[in-house]
């Protein structure tokens, strides 16, 4: 595997941060490559800008941040306005169809991973779960395994029931997207 960059955008209490710290732990701890992850957030607490960085790779990582992504997972219509041109020109926008309504390509996988969310467990606070489980397995970034590892692991106490069903609702969601474009589905992205 190649260094593979993600970036995972949306606002401060979506769980980006969160998200890119299972992901990048999936990868050291359970799938035994290396990971960095970044984040920045704006001075807001909740509701500002939020991103989280993760950068993947077999071999020795030498530069820590996001140079041009391979996959980008925007949960607002800020983060994707923001951040999709830093996207590689074959790379995977995964957009939440909740809250982003603008989205600058038709190659694009548009999925309501808050309403999925809520559907599965009743809390919107599981999407970055949802969309972590999408974004691993439309790529195959990591293994399920480990991000299923990471996720129990990561999960605050008493939550991690929840935050496994968030992740199988993703990986599920993910499955559907991957058959439909087997098929030949128009509204499935490439």
């Amino acid at each position: 595997m190649a260094r593979y960059e993600v970036r995972l955008a949306g606002e401060g209490g979506q769980g980006m941060i969160l998200a890119g710290l299972i992901l990048a732990e999936a990868a050291v701890m359970y799938d035994h490559k290396n990971a960095c992850q970044t984040q920045s957030y704006g001075p807001e607490a909740r509701g500002g800008a939020s991103k989280s960085e993760v950068v993947i790779d077999e071999d020795e990582i030498d530069y820590p941040k996001v140079i041009a992504a391979d996959v980008l997972l925007a949960m607002n219509q800020e983060g994707c306005d923001t951040y999709y041109p830093d996207l590689k020109p074959d790379g995977t926008l995964i957009v939440d169809a909740v809250h982003v309504r603008r989205v600058p390509t038709s190659r694009a996988y548009c999925v309501p991973i808050t309403a999925i969310a809520e559907e599965t467990t009743g809390r919107s606070i599981t999407a970055n779960v949802v969309g972590l489980g999408l974004l691993v397995g439309l790529t195959g970034v990591v293994s399920r395994e480990a991000l299923r590892s990471a996720v129990a692991a990561r999960a605050p106490r008493g939550t991690e029931e929840l935050n496994l069903q968030a992740l199988a609702a993703g990986l599920e969601a993910a499955e559907a997207l991957l058959r439909e474009h087997e098929r030949g589905g128009e509204d499935v992205a490439p």
